[in-house]
């Protein structure tokens, strides 16, 4: 498991650049030292990631690894970037760029760049770039450490100080996040997951070594970065297009190349957090009434089926793969926008959606979706990505393209009615001994399709399960007087121990009213 608390919360031409004060030297005399300049593309980028596949891996060497031990959760905490040395701060980019400090849990250093009219001139770090206290420990790194991460800030020139707000952050070996039009952010991304929850083996996390600015012409709204990948099964090159608007959008082109055979590599990798929701009540485990960045998992399939897998917290680890081929979208979303349902002032309510769309054709394969058990809030314990159906052998190369969404919604909903809560309870009658080794499962549904039935039409429910047996099955519309609001709740009697793997969604006659609810059950927890 990750500890959250280790992580935070095209080209223009040189002439022109230069006239406006924009050119490396305006650069240095802004406070920021550059490198000597050398030529940059990214199919040269693409190239050196390939290149250096073919060649044993080699971990970038930590600079005083004593020093940055002593740079703890707090120490680190007190290191801040000077805002008035953020790369663009007077432009052209309407979004500044800071910098992370390295630390004990940020120890490898990433080289940054900026790049103009396709010269790259790398930013040497200095102490002298960062707020900090005369006794920290930071004072005794070498020169030119190099940095652990980067943010953008928001637009100079918009509503929000920008010096105070930012809209994304890389930090973390391939780890990344953005907010969304909530303006919170929670869940992350990254670029490559290895061996996630692989029997026998530790995951690796690979590195983003080497990050890329290309100077913006004036007032753009996007930003493109490059990042180079470095691990010791696979070596790649990232490309990100990213464009602030209500939500952020991302623009992803990524190419890597294996070192090594890999047992599962997951491709647009999602994190997120998920400890309890009203799903199931377990006494006294926290004074919150819920606590997750997100509550499921949604998946619109290549053959155009609209899922939705609310998220556990099981007894061990488990992995789920929903077999496909060519996906039109996968993503784990917060749907849950209640307040009241989480009560606390760090807003759970507000964290984003994140919904991955694919560009062309990603072929066979699987969305795997791994959960982890935890005990609090502080571990990223979900994982959902994309995993090929073939394996993957040292000496083969992929590329692979998507668009991230991070939002609030997904960002094409269902015309179909959602799910919007799951609910479990002994099952049984009230008033009557509650059979033992029974579950009552309430599944709520809300959409268009079920405010247009006729009067007095319920919908039928249509109910499988990998094992056991389904009774006190009804379907009634929730007393709320909200139109197209329904609810389903059915017994399960089932014996053993094993997960069940159930589903429901609701119809009326032929016609499917619903997108189909997924969920696996653990009897004996």
């Amino acid at each position: 498991m990750i500890n959250r608390r280790q992580f935070l919360q095209t080209a223009t031409a040189t002439a022109a650049l230069a006239a406006q004060g924009f050119s490396a030297p305006a650069l240095a005399q802004q406070g920021l030292k550059m490198g000597a300049s050398s030529p940059f593309s990214f199919d040269d980028l693409k190239k050196r990631a390939q290149s250096m596949a073919r060649s044993s891996y080699l971990a970038p060497p930590s600079p005083s690894p004593e020093v940055l031990h002593q740079i703890d959760y707090d120490a680190h905490g007190k290191i801040r970037f000077k805002t008035d040395l953020a790369l663009w701060a007077n432009g052209p980019s309407e979004f500044p760029v800071t910098f992370f400090h390295l630390g004990r849990f940020f120890q490898k250093p990433v080289r940054m760049h900026v790049v103009e009219g396709g010269q790259a001139r790398e930013i040497i770090y200095d102490s002298n770039y960062f707020d900090m206290p005369a006794d920290s420990p930071a004072h005794k790194l070498p020169d030119n450490s190099g940095f652990a991460g980067f943010r953008f800030q928001e637009a100079r020139t918009g509503k929000l100080d920008w010096r105070r707000n930012d809209w994304v952050a890389f930090l973390g070996a391939s780890y990344f996040r953005a907010i969304g039009e909530l303006y919170q952010y929670g869940l992350s991304a990254r670029g490559l997951a290895v061996d996630v929850a692989v029997f026998g083996k530790s995951e690796e996390f690979p590195d983003f070594t080497h990050v890329y600015f290309e100077t913006p012409q004036p007032g753009s709204n996007t930003v493109t970065v490059y990042a180079l990948l470095d691990g010791p099964s696979v070596a790649g090159a990232y490309r990100f297009v990213m464009q602030r608007a209500a939500a952020v959008i991302m623009d992803i082109d990524s190419a890597v190349y294996m070192r090594q055979d890999v047992s599962r590599l997951g491709l647009a990798p999602l994190t997120s957090m998920y400890w309890y929701s009203e799903k199931a009540k377990t006494t006294a485990i926290d004074w919150r009434p819920e606590i997750h960045d997100s509550d499921g998992l949604a998946l619109w399939t290549g053959a155009g089926e609209r899922i939705w897998r609310p998220l556990n917290n099981p007894p061990r680890i488990i992995t789920s793969a929903f077999a496909d081929e060519n996906p039109k979208g996968f993503g784990l979303l917060q749907r849950d926008r209640n307040f009241d349902h989480y009560l606390d002032g760090v807003y759970y309510d507000r964290r984003p959606s994140l919904w991955i769309e694919p560009q062309g054709a990603w072929g066979r394969g699987s969305v795997q979706l791994v959960e982890i058990p935890t005990d609090d809030e502080i571990h990223d314990n979900i994982v959902a990505m994309w995993v090929p159906a073939e394996p993957v052998r040292a000496g083969q190369a992929l590329e692979l393209r998507y668009r991230m969404h991070w939002s609030a919604e997904e960002p094409y909903p269902t015309p179909l009615a959602r799910v919007i809560a799951t609910r479990l309870g002994n099952g049984g009658q009230a008033g009557t001994n509650r059979p033992k080794g029974v579950r009552k499962f309430m599944v709520e549904f809300i959409g268009q399709p079920l405010t247009k039935l006729p009067s007095g039409v319920i919908p039928n429910p249509v109910l499988t399960a990998s094992r056991g047996e389904f009774s006190n099955i009804l379907t009634e519309a929730v007393p709320n007087n909200v139109p197209g609001h329904w609810r389903t709740q059915f017994d399960l009697t089932v014996t053993g121990t094993e997960p069940v793997e159930m589903r429901c969604y609701l119809r009326n006659g032929d016609e499917v009213l619903s997108e189909t609810w997924l969920y696996q059950y653990h009897p004996a927890f």
